[in-house]
């Protein structure tokens, strides 16, 4: 279980990295992001191995990076640029 939760935090911590070199202009301060892609991904890592049981890294694994991904989605801003349309009559 340890070594899950350390692979979680681990691949928590580069999809933030990977959102930050993304998205920068879209997202909140550096450190609130990174903390939470690897604490969503311990959450989802957690949740998973509750869910399945032992015996199952790939998947806990597969539900850590869904689960921080979900939570990395929620802090996205909508971009300033929006091009507004008039609606149809």
């Amino acid at each position: 279980m340890i070594l899950e939760a350390l692979g979680a935090v681990l691949l928590g911590l580069g999809a933030s990295w990977a959102a930050l070199q993304r998205l920068p202009h879209r997202l909140p301060s550096r450190r609130l992001v990174l903390a939470a892609g690897a604490l969503g991904s311990l959450f989802g890592a957690m949740l998973t191995h509750a869910a399945l049981g032992p015996g199952h890294v790939v998947a806990t694994l597969v539900g850590a990076v869904a689960v921080g991904a979900v939570l990395l989605s929620l802090l996205i801003r909508p971009a300033s640029t929006v091009l507004r349309r008039p609606m149809p009559s």
